[in-house]
């Protein structure tokens, strides 16, 4: 058992995951769980995270001082790492020059000679991640300094003999190119733990989880032909097979002949659904809205309404499923210690009302997506699901900046043909992990027919990831940029200029909106 004190960052869970795919377990407590609390789950690792807020602030959430003398492995991360040497005596200070991003880092000899267990297989210098405004500036007495960088003097430390260590960076992001081999040094080789989890036991304890939630009530599931919500439905057939009913909503935001597709699909999974026809509802409460956010309230809302409708005729329905990930809990800020900055609501998260009188079964918030995926490949879920590429509940509307028309939504979806036809060509294809066009809703001059144009911007959106928290934008080759840039201002009325978005997340996010 590994436990991991959450005190908000945008990473915590992130740590679960890494932990997880080393064959640990892990559980995330808020920072100010007791020691009861903890103590009652027999940790053999505790990990802090780290936070948006600052150690200086005198109301900085901290721990309780007696976890400090459970005589555990510790390991504190970015703001874990500035609590730890508060706690032991160092000095924290604001930094005038603030790290976000890759940065370089490097060992010091103390690291090889007596810090070795913790940074073995690692070299002197490689990049690490770091997302911090203040820094240690002087270590704890008992600390010795193990890796710097440029701007950070104290970017590792530890106490050897008390087996506590702390980095500044991020080890759990992928762009900390030895992050993961740091992680499984520490549980390894510090805590001496051993690797014994795995996804079909994940899946036995859901299943298990599932028919005690439901009890004897029935579920309902807005299911919409993606890998997540498909997945739940196979687990709602397995653990409560005549208590489930599925739904497929057409809010009329999905991609070109996504409906069917999706019918299609869901049919050879064996999952029989129901189809609810409601775009006239949801692009009429979508009318005159601009900011993103209350799209996606409103869509949340709308969904919530039809099933509750739906729900009615079914007798006996108590419970809806729905298929949240552990990335929509985290960029919604439902974190367990309630402390994390919000970065976006999630229509299944964030978005549902105060209200609803139907209780959440929600089998997959504790999972990222490649997991998911594993364990669709668990239950026999077809290649063609689980391959797909992530699409937004709310659909389209997050890829429409500013008011939403069906004029404007014919027009991204034939935009969104174009980018989907073009890169199917590409050998490479497999590698992304989402791909779409954005309609900016800025407008620019151009020229078309020897004539004057003022028309809009379309920016086309690429990335690779491998759990949807952090992404990389695909170097799409120049052929394919060219034919699509050429294709969407040819054949999309409107649109005069094509961009292409080349930020990772993060700092930005896969979505526009």
């Amino acid at each position: 058992m590994v436990i991991i004190l959450d005190f908000g960052s945008q990473y915590t869970q992130l740590i679960v995951r890494k932990v997880r795919e080393l064959v640990f377990y892990a559980e995330v407590l808020p920072f100010n769980a007791s020691l009861k609390e903890i103590k009652n789950k027999k940790p053999e690792a505790l990990i802090l995270s780290g936070g948006p807020r600052s150690v200086l602030e005198k109301d900085a959430p901290s721990i309780d001082k007696n976890i400090w003398t459970l005589n555990i492995p510790i390991l504190g991360i970015c703001y874990g790492l500035q609590l730890m040497a508060r706690e032991f005596g160092g000095e924290v200070i604001s930094s005038s020059f603030k790290e976000y991003g890759p940065v370089l880092l490097e060992l010091k000899k103390e690291a090889i000679q007596e810090g070795m267990p913790f940074f073995h297989n690692l070299p002197e210098k490689s990049q690490v991640w770091m997302s911090h405004g203040d820094l240690v500036h002087i270590p704890p007495p008992s600390f010795k300094i193990f890796a710097s960088t440029f701007t950070c003097p104290v970017a590792a430390m530890g106490n050897p003999s008390k087996k506590i260590y702390g980095v500044q960076f991020h080890p759990e992001v992928a762009h900390t190119t030895y992050g993961k081999i740091l992680l499984k040094n520490f549980l390894a080789n510090i805590a001496h733990l051993k690797p014994d989890w795995s996804l079909k036991s994940y899946l036995d304890e859901a299943l298990n989880n599932i028919q005690k939630e439901a009890g004897n009530g029935k579920v309902i599931l807005a299911i919409s032909g993606g890998v997540d919500s498909t997945v739940t439905a196979l687990m709602l057939n397995k653990a409560i097979p005549d208590q489930n009913y599925p739904f497929f909503v057409d809010h009329g935001l999905l991609r070109e002949g996504e409906v069917e597709e999706v019918l299609n699909a869901l049919k050879n999974a064996g999952i029989s659904v129901k189809l609810i026809e409601a775009r006239k509802q949801f692009i009429e409460a979508l009318k005159g809205i601009e900011d993103g956010e209350k799209k996606r309230k409103i869509i949340g809302n709308e969904f919530i309404k039809i099933l509750e409708k739906e729900s009615r005729a079914i007798p006996g329905v108590t419970h809806l499923a729905q298929g949240t990930l552990y990335p929509d809990v985290i960029e919604s800020a439902v974190s367990v210690s309630g402390v994390a900055a919000k970065i976006k609501t999630h229509h299944n998260v964030g978005g549902l009302p105060a209200n609803m009188k139907l209780k959440l079964i929600e089998p997959l918030k504790f999972l990222f997506k490649d997991e998911v995926r594993e364990l669709g490949d668990i239950l026999g879920l077809q290649a063609e699901i689980l391959s797909r590429q992530p699409f937004p509940g709310p659909g389209l509307a997050v890829r429409i900046m500013g008011e939403i028309t069906e004029e404007r939504i014919k027009k991204l979806k034939k935009a969104d043909k174009i980018v989907s036809d073009e890169l199917r060509k590409w050998e490479k294809y497999s590698e992304i992990w989402q791909a779409f066009p954005i309609l900016t809703g800025t407008k620019t001059v151009g020229v078309k027919g020897d004539e004057r144009s003022y028309e809009e911007v379309v920016a086309i959106r690429a990335v690779s990831s491998d759990d949807g928290m952090t992404a990389n934008w695909v170097e799409l080759p120049y052929p394919i940029l060219k034919e699509i840039s050429e294709r969407i201002t040819r054949e999309v009325e409107g649109v005069n200029r094509v961009v292409y978005d080349i930020t990772t997340k993060p700092p930005a996010t896969i979505e526009w909106e």
